[in-house]
């Protein structure tokens, strides 16, 4: 084998080093979960409450809809905004960083 075809293996990253680094990855484990695309798409529209959201996607469990939001809110895409009005109640809508993935 020539020299010129030898393989750097100084060059070799794992993979975890590598999608650290890339937009793409990034978005995907911003954005995990099923319903984290159709919530986003309908916080783009404006502040939300929970169960107008929950109303909007029938087929999703109230369990589900609450991990989902509270995952995007750790994530910094969804802020939760909780009112003490009569009654209380919680709005969901997007940060700025959601607002760079709106459609």
């Amino acid at each position: 084998m020539t020299d010129e075809f030898k393989f750097d293996t100084s060059q070799i990253t794992t993979l975890d080093e590598r999608f650290g680094k890339c937009p793409y990855a990034t978005a995907q484990s911003l954005i995990s979960g099923k319903w984290a695309p159709p919530i986003l798409l309908y916080l783009s529209d404006g502040p939300i409450r929970f169960n107008e959201l929950q109303r909007r996607m029938p087929k999703m469990t109230h369990a589900t809809l609450s991990v989902q939001l509270k995952s995007l809110v750790e994530n910094g895409l969804v802020e939760r905004t909780q009112y003490e009005d009569i009654p209380p109640h919680v709005e969901y809508s997007l940060t700025e960083i959601g607002e760079k993935y709106k459609c």
